[in-house]
């Protein structure tokens, strides 16, 4: 990827380049995609999963870890300079399920990052945090939170710690509302709500070395046609998405239209606002 950013960029004169960046979750979905991708930005990623991350790649440190597991991830945090938190379940799931991962983790990994001194954060927060503002509605940052289930709960929760450990300890978080990224758009939401994998490791370099972002929240979405986000509370960030999902709008808006009762027609959240309960 041409890593070009565009004019009165708030990364000019700024290195973006660390020693060692930890990334969890690296066995997910978006870790996977952006674990090679980081290393443009470190000598080393450290990458982690609860799941079995493979064989180390070149310039790769592998450490499984529980994040429920407070005294391991204390261990895997020691030496980083920047953690990319992308670990943790990643759908609507009962709370239960939610909860080690999710809550209990992200605690450990703020806790941990305090007992090390690193000063940088980058949360994978969601969407999903106000899932139930409808699709006729535009919001930014400052919009009152709505989360859409216990998935939304738990990022909500983490937003919260990072503005505590920013406030109490000067850990400095960017918090990325992530939208729907994937290869391509495979639904009428998602064409407002996709984030192309290139827009998102532009996002995540800015997020890791924009200096003095305090703890910042912002959305990860792409140059849409339609977008429900509006960014101009993260403008210090200098995020200008280069990627749109027009090219997929033929094949989305091809298949079959759902009722307009629906929530993935009514609420910026989808089908999530509606998930479960789970065999209850």
């Amino acid at each position: 990827m041409d890593m070009t950013f565009h004019g009165g960029d708030p990364l000019s004169g700024v290195a973006t380049h660390c020693q060692r960046i930890l990334l969890t979750g690296a066995a997910g979905n978006l870790g996977a995609v952006m674990r090679d991708r980081l290393k443009r930005y470190a000598d080393i990623v450290r990458v982690s999963d609860l799941a079995d991350p493979g064989l180390p790649r070149p310039n790769e440190e592998v450490v499984r870890c529980d994040l429920a597991d407070a005294e391991a991830v204390h261990a895997l945090v020691e030496g980083v300079d920047v953690i990319v938190h992308f670990g943790g379940v990643s759908v609507e799931r009962p709370f239960q399920e939610i909860l080690p991962a999710n809550i209990q983790g992200t605690f450990n990994v703020y806790e941990a990052a305090r007992r090390h001194g690193v000063r940088r954060v980058v949360f994978a927060s969601s969407n999903h945090v106000t899932g139930f503002y409808g699709q006729d509605e535009v919001i930014d940052a400052n919009a009152k939170a709505r989360p859409d289930g216990n998935y939304g709960v738990s990022k909500l929760f983490g937003e919260g710690l990072a503005q505590l450990y920013f406030d109490r300890y000067g850990i400095e978080t960017v918090s990325l509302r992530i939208g729907s990224s994937f290869p391509e758009a495979r639904d009428r939401r998602m064409l407002a709500t996709w984030l192309g994998y290139d827009d998102l490791e532009q996002l995540l370099c800015r997020a890791m070395f924009v200096p003095d972002v305090g703890h910042t929240v912002v959305y990860g979405v792409s140059a849409n046609r339609d977008c429900w986000w509006d960014n101009r509370c993260a403008e210090k960030l200098g995020f200008s998405p280069v990627q749109s999902s027009e090219p997929f709008r033929a094949k989305a808006e091809n298949l079959p239209p759902l009722q307009p009762d629906d929530p993935a027609v009514r609420f910026q959240g989808g089908s999530f606002v509606s998930a479960g309960p789970f065999g209850d």
